[in-house]
């Protein structure tokens, strides 16, 4: 039996060495972007279970280097400078290290 969507994107998370945007994984994939960046909210609390976690890399303009929160939503344009030219967030999946 196959995989399902959200397993075969976990496992392309955990096996990439570079963070991928959700735009990379639906390329890989073959499937719609924001089917992926609806499915990486669900991941993030699956892969808790575990011993993983979803490490984000925030969306970042290009343009004056404003940082975005990594949880908010995908922007459109720089709240600080209004440009357009933003890199995406990008995502990954790491382990966990158990704290004493």
């Amino acid at each position: 039996m196959g995989l399902s969507r959200r397993q075969r994107i976990i496992e392309l998370l955990i096996d990439t060495e570079a963070p991928l945007s959700p735009e990379d994984i639906a390329r890989i994939l073959k499937i719609d972007a924001r089917t992926v960046r609806e499915d990486l909210k669900h991941i993030q609390y699956t892969i808790q279970r575990k011993g993983m976690r979803l490490a984000i890399i925030p969306q970042r303009c290009k343009k004056c280097g404003f940082v975005f929160s990594p949880s908010a939503r995908e922007a459109s344009k720089c709240p600080r400078c209004h440009s357009q030219w933003l890199d995406p967030p990008r995502y990954r999946i790491v382990k966990v290290g158990k704290f004493r």
